[in-house]
């Protein structure tokens, strides 16, 4: 692939072959299966009982739900919010707080969602089990 990279001295253009980002290898639909059933086990076990055993509703938006959804080689562990403020532009909308991307065999790379909407790395090349550990003792992965 071939592609601008930038200028020499004096307004010299240069091009020159640009480095592909090699893709994140992808799970078997086995793997995917388990990964899947782990992460949805955890969040209704620890994550719900732990950070949301009841709802509260407030003047704000509040937390109504958690739950998580695989997309692209990615879990990601969401929050539904709901707002009952009379100006609100919808009901409910679903916020990601923390991802674990598939990177092997048992390895994955978790990031945080922060508030300016962008993804952040924070591990990298963890196991599931311990990906799970840090989520419970890591306070800025915890959800609300």
């Amino acid at each position: 692939m071939r592609g601008f990279q930038g200028r020499r001295s004096m307004g010299d253009r240069v091009w020159m072959n640009a480095i592909k980002k090699s893709r994140q290898p992808k799970p078997s639909e086995t793997a995917k299966r388990d990964i899947i059933a782990a992460c949805e086990a955890f969040i209704r076990d620890v994550l719900k009982p732990r950070f949301l055993p009841e709802i509260r509703p407030t003047e704000f938006n509040y937390c109504v739900d958690i739950f998580g959804e695989w997309r692209a080689g990615r879990y990601r562990f969401m929050q539904r919010y709901r707002s009952d403020a009379p100006n609100r532009i919808r009901d409910e909308f679903d916020a990601p707080f923390v991802r674990i991307d598939y990177i092997g065999p048992d390895h994955f790379d978790i990031y945080w969602m922060r508030h300016n909407n962008h993804w952040h790395p924070v591990f990298q090349g963890v196991a599931l089990k311990q990906a799970f550990e840090l989520m419970i003792d890591v306070p800025t992965l915890h959800p609300l």
